[in-house]
């Protein structure tokens, strides 16, 4: 092996340092997602539900606890949150606003953890991908037979970090995430605003779907 005299290895060192930042920084940060890649990404949120959520072998602890990591790892709950919150998030405080996303994270695991439960074989079809200055619109349909298909909209953004992320579904025309905003704010408005009685009530109703649940 080759040794290179001592007043010469820092230099040399330096150099392959400043290189190596070289490198990194002009690399992009992250590469720009297509209307395929939003297909797959649907595609393969949907397989994954199935394959470790609607598996009717699981217990209900370990079926939550798969869809709360899928959900968690696939949907903009920060932004899925304030948009829910409308103009009260501004008013809320930066905890209040860590609370709120805690407990609606934690309604909605719960939720779709018991619909996954009655699983009887639905399937969903992604149909096509279009995207626009706000991000991408995935069209699927959920087949049930013998019902007729029943269409879903996925609206999806690409985050900082390069990830493909769920901030809404539309079933049949109608937002998740516009009727979750109508149904908070009128809570709130009929609450005076209270964030913090909000985040009560979440948390309340949490607890009582998973006593309902068995834990």
């Amino acid at each position: 092996m080759k040794i290179f005299p001592p007043h010469l290895r820092l230099p040399r060192a330096f150099a392959a340092v400043t290189l190596a930042v070289a490198v990194l920084l002009s690399a992009p940060a992250s590469a720009q997602k297509s209307s395929d890649d939003a297909k797959s990404f649907i595609q393969d949120l949907a397989q994954q539900a199935i394959t470790t959520v609607a598996n009717r072998n699981l217990s209900d602890k370990d079926r939550t606890d798969n869809f709360r990591r899928l959900f968690v790892a696939s949907f903009d709950l920060p932004q899925i949150s304030q948009f829910v919150l409308g103009r009260y998030w501004k008013n809320a405080t930066p905890e209040q606003q860590q609370d709120f996303i805690k407990q609606f994270q934690e309604l909605q695991v719960l939720n779709w953890t018991q619909r996954f439960k009655d699983y009887k074989g639905e399937n969903l079809a992604v149909t096509s991908a279009t995207k626009d200055e706000r991000g991408f619109t995935v069209d699927s349909q959920l087949n049930h037979p013998p019902a007729q298909p029943l269409p879903v909209q996925w609206k999806i953004h690409q985050g900082d970090d390069g990830k493909l992320l769920v901030t809404d579904i539309v079933v049949e025309g109608v937002s998740m995430a516009i009727t979750q905003r109508s149904d908070y704010g009128a809570m709130l408005q009929g609450n005076g605003g209270k964030i913090d009685a909000l985040v009560n009530a979440l948390r309340t109703r949490n607890d009582q779907m998973r006593a309902a649940n068995g834990g």
